[in-house]
């Protein structure tokens, strides 16, 4: 069945109207142009009251350079405003006067983690991710745009959420209710066959970005977390997916893509996704093409280990075979030189430490550094905020968490962060 060849509704008009209803389903007020709540007593504003991250000094502990590996002791990091402003040994930096301090004495600071691959559909799992590490993260798609609302309300209120990269709604065969989330995707229900045809891809791709998502969620298999479903069966083809990925492209955007078979895995990185989600049975000519385009792998280890202790078998059973699978495809593609994203798949109302997905990384076989970078410069690279985000240097994001150890020598410090700083601010 064809759809309706009408023009969607007025851009600026619906984008503000689905903004506040996705603002009101996800908790937050992120829509109405305020911020959510009143930035803390060391933030600071600007000219139209909108916080801008805070001023604090972080002094005495150890930093770890992801970038480059380099650890400086009785280090400083001097953020102004929500952006570092100097970091260096103490002595080599210029520390302002009067501004708030954070004793790092006994601990290791590093950049805020990144979180490639995270489902945040209220505010309070947009805090509890923060709380937990990751400060920066990748939608990996909500059912009514909510994280379209929770990007805002992070632009707002920077410590009360991560900053987000939006997918907004799935691109996949049945929408279900999702069909509600805009009224420009209600003609889809009449669709007998879901969402198949070029023109209704096209169709949920344009609608999500018309309303404000930096990129799009798509998959090419079914999933592994129902029971009754198959995760190795193909729900789009080459042909469907390579529809989706030029759709996205025109606008600029770029696709991130659920699956699990080889050819699955292979048809979504011929068609020009930009990352491959989950990627279970990945294999070696799929591995070969994604390092020759460069495309991301983004295992989300955490979720597929998390499948294994399910009191469902069907799951269980799923995971306990599924995730050596996994650990030896992400060892292969770091043995390849494929760029690695950490992501931990958290939905539901349950938010997984970031670390928990480096430590997965560090135990399929990437050494420590390595499995540290896929949650900072690796994943901020493929969010395309590599100059703002991964690293505690001058002009990058005040983001940061300490740590009560050398998380080189134990990465599964990194789970259980003693302070996180959002930009500038102590949470």
């Amino acid at each position: 069945m064809c759809l309706e060849s009408t023009p969607p509704p007025s851009r600026s008009l619906t984008r503000r109207g689905v903004l506040a209803g996705a603002a009101a389903l996800a908790g937050t007020v992120a829509a109405s142009g305020t911020a959510a709540a009143s930035v803390s007593s060391t933030g600071t504003a600007r000219g139209d009251g909108t916080p801008r991250g805070g001023d604090l000094v972080i002094r005495g502990g150890t930093l770890l350079d992801p970038a480059t590996g380099e650890v400086t002791e009785n280090a400083v990091v001097v953020i102004e405003g929500g952006t570092v402003r100097a970091a260096g040994r103490e002595g080599s930096v210029t520390v302002p006067q009067g501004t708030a301090t954070l004793d790092a004495e006994g601990h290791w600071v590093l950049p805020g983690l990144v979180d490639a691959h995270i489902h945040l559909s209220t505010a309070a799992e947009a805090r509890d991710a923060v709380r937990k590490g990751a400060t920066s993260a990748r939608s990996g798609s909500t059912t009514f745009y909510q994280d379209i609302a929770v990007r805002e309300l992070a632009r707002h209120s920077p410590d009360l959420a991560p900053r987000l990269t939006a997918a907004g709604v799935f691109v996949t065969p049945d929408l279900g209710d999702t069909v509600l989330a805009d009224p420009d995707l209600t003609p889809l229900a009449r669709l007998t066959d879901g969402v198949r045809s070029a023109e209704a891809l096209r169709r949920v791709v344009e609608v999500n970005l018309d309303r404000g998502a930096d990129v799009i969620k798509t998959r090419v298999n079914e999933r592994a977390g129902l029971p009754e479903q198959d995760p190795l069966a193909q729900v789009y083809s080459y042909e469907q997916l390579a529809e989706i990925v030029a759709a996205a492209r025109r606008r600029g955007k770029g696709v991130l893509c659920h699956s699990y078979s080889e050819r699955g895995c292979h048809d979504a990185v011929t068609a020009g996704v930009r990352s491959l989600e989950h990627g279970a049975f990945v294999g070696e000519r799929t591995l070969a093409e994604m390092r020759r385009r460069g495309t991301y792998f983004t295992p989300t280890l955490t979720a597929i280990a998390g499948l294994a202790e399910s009191t469902n078998p069907v799951l269980a059973e799923r995971g306990r075979t599924y995730l050596p699978v996994l650990q030896r495809a992400v060892l292969a593609a770091h043995e390849r030189g494929v760029p690695l994203a950490a992501g931990t798949d958290s939905s539901g109302g349950t938010v997984r430490p970031i670390g928990r997905e480096v430590e997965l990384m560090r135990a399929a076989g990437l050494p420590a550094l390595d499995a540290i970078r896929t949650a900072t410069t690796g994943a901020a690279r493929l969010l395309g905020v590599e100059r703002t985000v991964g690293r505690l240097a001058r002009g990058f994001a005040g983001d940061a968490i300490l740590v009560s150890g050398d998380p080189l020598a134990d990465v599964t410090l990194l789970k259980q962060p003693t302070r996180v700083v959002r930009a500038g601010l102590t949470l």
